[in-house]
């Protein structure tokens, strides 16, 4: 059996997890909201923030992984891939959202994911701040907090007049992405903007309908599909295929929803 269908693989895998994100926590907390915190930009054509607490929060947990899960691969946002002989990769984005981070909004998160030839199918998103850690794997989804613990459950929405869209950037794309992003936020009741990866955790919770955003890394939206997925929720592409490769995404709470504001996007886009 492998990890997917093995309730004590899957078991292993959330505890160890659960220790990379507490690592994470420790390395990345003393950094926040600090002044004087210093930011290196990564693209030359635009600004793609990167700070010490980023690469303090990856090489922790790279240890952990080193030392507990030497067969597995990773893929990591700061220190890129390491090859491995197990068939399973260990996805981490140490800070999902850096210019949030640097900005003191406590919208970025950790994201951690475990796939296999299928995709993801171990998901969490950590918001060390808040206290807050959203957990999917086994078709069931968790969350810890200062409210206490509770499962989670996307929400029933059907109709995209009743919907709560989210994404991170106003911008969203090209021109062609925006317009179509624009096309559904249109016939929503509701968009909001960046909240990075605490947006895939609201729809997770039952708190939003949608997140759009394209332009994505794997390490982006893997951790967010397998939360999603196991809260009872929807990712897909713009084109209703896999997005655990990156690019273009679409987060629902159900299919009913999904497929409404897929057929706007695909008829935007042509």
């Amino acid at each position: 059996m492998t990890p997917r269908t093995d309730p004590t693989g899957c078991a292993a895998i959330h505890q160890v997890a659960q220790q990379l994100a507490d690592a994470a926590r420790a390395a990345i907390l003393p950094y926040f909201r600090q002044a004087g915190l210093a930011a290196e930009n990564k693209h030359k054509d635009g600004f793609d923030p990167v700070t010490e607490a980023d690469r303090a929060a990856e090489r922790a947990m790279r240890a952990i992984l080193t030392e507990q899960r030497p067969d597995d691969a990773i893929l990591g946002e700061e220190y890129g891939a390491r090859a491995g002989s197990s068939g399973l990769t260990w996805v981490l984005d140490p800070i999902d959202g850096t210019r949030a981070f640097i900005s003191g909004t406590p919208t970025w998160g950790v994201l951690i994911a475990v796939s296999d030839d299928d995709g993801p199918f171990y998901g969490m998103i950590d918001q060390p701040y808040t206290a807050e850690r959203f957990v999917g794997f086994e078709r069931h989804a968790r969350m810890t907090g200062p409210l206490g613990d509770r499962d989670l459950g996307t929400r029933n929405t059907a109709r995209l007049a009743d919907a709560v869209l989210f994404t991170t950037f106003p911008g969203v794309g090209t021109g062609a992405e925006r317009a179509a992003f624009e096309a559904v936020s249109q016939r929503t009741k509701l968009t909001r903007y960046g909240m990075d990866c605490y947006a895939y955790a609201l729809l997770a919770s039952g708190q939003i309908d949608l997140v759009i955003e394209a332009g994505l890394q794997a390490y982006d939206i893997q951790a967010p599909i397998a939360l999603i997925q196991a809260a009872g929720g929807v990712v897909t592409n713009w084109e209703g295929g896999p997005a655990h490769g990156g690019g273009r995404a679409l987060a629902a709470a159900n299919p009913e929803i999904h497929g409404a504001a897929l057929e706007v996007l695909r008829e935007s886009l042509g």
